[in-house]
């Protein structure tokens, strides 16, 4: 419950070949034998994530993933679910066997990182087991242009320099998207409305609503918390006006209806559209529903696994919302966690639903919906939805201007 969720640490994968060593590798980084080692090809299968910490960096998640050069229709899934943690990936590090060298496998890869323009360090493992020269090291940064470290995973020769490099490489945390913390000033009033339903986990916070709190006490300002059944009561004996109401989206009209128009009001949803991904093209998703048609296919994509209830959102109420505006009858795909349609495979759909991103990575976020502009598809976030659906949106995208402009446009 103290750790940082894994969706805010700096997410660090592991790439090479079978038998190269990645595993070997995150057991050294982490002082831990966290990954499944043998000399068996193929140990790895799904990828593995362990969370540590990287000083200066902060907290990271180390990603271990399946050989790039697996095997069979099991291995070519395996590949498949390696490739699909680029998309989430923020520094690559590509792991190359003393013994073995550079191969096409390496390359190939090497250019896929590229191309999604991550970060990329070098390892040169095993040199227990063959010690390279630093000429024939340095050989291999100019064939690949990217800087390696020379590490033996048995021995931790190196583990130390690989920690500098992938420091040196680090994207810059420093510079870092608020949720709403450019919104308010010091010693502001913020209201976060919270309710408390039977989906609502047991004696805690959503994470939304938890990283929401901790941007508003991080920047100076006063974070207020009710639920929308006290909201009334709260905003009366309030000595001030809040600067902002920020409400779950399914409380949208109780809060819009309480809150005083001269109050700005948006919530949890939006302001994920814009933290994590890109509010823009979500707000321009939004205006595609009225144009659906009868037997459209709609992908409704969460990012979290999660037992669904009776009346869940995803499954229950979006369905009906969107036959509500539309007034045809929708195909429905749901899909949850890593999965994701291929662009071949996003084609089919005529639009796309996902949830506020809260347990995926901004890159992954933003890897998701530039799929779905890149492939013409519509996509819109839970909270823009909601907001459309209740006629709520215009007001909550109030401090938003551009993507209000294009919401009216």
């Amino acid at each position: 419950m103290q750790q940082t969720p894994r969706s805010n640490r700096l997410h660090i994968s592991i790439f090479g070949r079978r038998n190269a060593g990645k595993s070997s590798l995150i057991n050294a980084l982490t002082n831990q034998d966290i990954a499944l080692v043998s000399n068996v090809a193929g140990t790895t299968t799904d990828p593995v994530y362990k969370a540590m910490e990287i000083l200066p960096i902060g907290p990271v998640v180390l990603i271990d993933t399946a050989g790039i050069d697996d095997e069979g229709a099991l291995g070519e899934l395996r590949v498949k679910k390696t490739l699909q943690v680029l998309n989430k990936t923020e520094l690559a590090v590509l792991v190359i066997s003393a013994l073995e060298g550079v191969t096409p496998f390496d390359i190939e890869t090497l250019n896929r990182i590229k191309d999604k323009k991550i970060p990329v360090v070098g390892v040169i493992n095993k040199s227990d087991e063959k010690n390279l020269s630093e000429e024939e090291i340095k050989n291999i940064e100019k064939e690949l242009d990217i800087e390696f470290v020379k590490v033996s995973s048995k021995t931790r020769e190196g583990i130390t320099e690989l920690k500098n490099l992938i420091i040196k490489h680090a994207p810059n945390t420093d510079i870092e998207k608020k949720i709403i913390g450019d919104l308010i000033e010091p010693n502001d009033y913020v209201v976060l409305v919270t309710p408390i339903d039977k989906a609502a986990p047991k004696g805690r916070l959503i994470l939304p609503q938890q990283q929401t709190t901790r941007d508003i006490i991080d920047h100076g300002a006063i974070a207020i918390i009710t639920r929308e059944t006290e909201l009334e009561a709260t905003l009366k004996g309030l000595n001030k006006k809040p600067k902002i109401v920020v409400t779950d989206s399914q409380a949208f009209e109780t809060v819009d209806r309480i809150t005083p128009k001269d109050i700005p009001m948006t919530s949890f949803s939006i302001l994920y559209a814009r933290y994590k991904a890109d509010i823009e093209e979500l707000v321009l998703g939004v205006k595609e529903i009225e144009n659906l048609k009868e037997g459209d296919h709609v992908l409704i994509c969460e990012g979290c696994t999660h037992h669904r209830q009776e009346g869940d959102i995803g499954k229950d109420k979006i369905p009906r919302w969107l036959e509500g505006i539309s007034k045809v009858k929708l195909n429905y795909t749901w899909t949850s966690g890593v999965a994701y349609p291929e662009p071949e495979e996003m084609k089919k759909y005529k639009l796309i639903v996902h949830c506020g991103g809260c347990m995926l990575n901004a890159k992954e976020m933003e890897f998701r919906v530039m799929q779905a502009r890149e492939n013409k598809t519509p996509i819109v976030n839970y909270g823009i939805l909601i907001g459309h659906i209740t006629g709520v949106l215009e007001r909550a995208l109030d401090p938003f201007p551009i993507a209000k402009a294009l919401y009216k446009g």
